[in-house]
């Protein structure tokens, strides 16, 4: 699963027909979405997400996390620092946020106070997809 279009048009244009599936939450997802996620989910899927590394997608992030089970597909403290070593992004701002999912990636936001959009790590999203 991703947060942005971007992620989900970008595999499509790079991967055609060998992109494996790929769920676009589009932001907040819309109780269509969060349908889709619970069928899967019931037919045994097993999902990982990745969102921008901001107070929204942290929040977007708990609350597919109270929905459907998910694990971190870089999106936690370890991928938000490396990718702070290769990659500029904005000013973070905003009300923090715990992750539910890693205890230390709020401090570490905190911390740093630079968000990081997913568009700026599409190339390795579409790296890992294409293994």
């Amino acid at each position: 699963m991703c947060e942005n279009p971007i992620v989900l048009a970008s595999a499509a244009d790079a991967l055609g027909r060998g992109c494996p599936p790929l769920v676009c939450v589009s932001g907040q997802p819309s109780a269509a979405v969060l349908r889709l996620l619970d069928l899967l989910t019931a037919d045994g899927a097993r999902f990982v997400y990745h969102g921008d590394f901001d107070w929204g997608g942290i929040h977007i992030g708990n609350g597919l996390r109270e929905r459907v089970p998910w694990q971190p597909w870089r999106f936690d403290t370890q991928a938000y620092l490396a990718t702070l070593a290769r990659v500029t992004g904005g000013e973070l701002t905003g009300r923090p946020v715990e992750a539910s999912w890693d205890a230390d990636l709020r401090p570490a936001l905190q911390h740093h106070a630079v968000r990081v959009d997913e568009e700026l790590v599409l190339a390795d999203l579409i790296g890992d997809l294409a293994v």
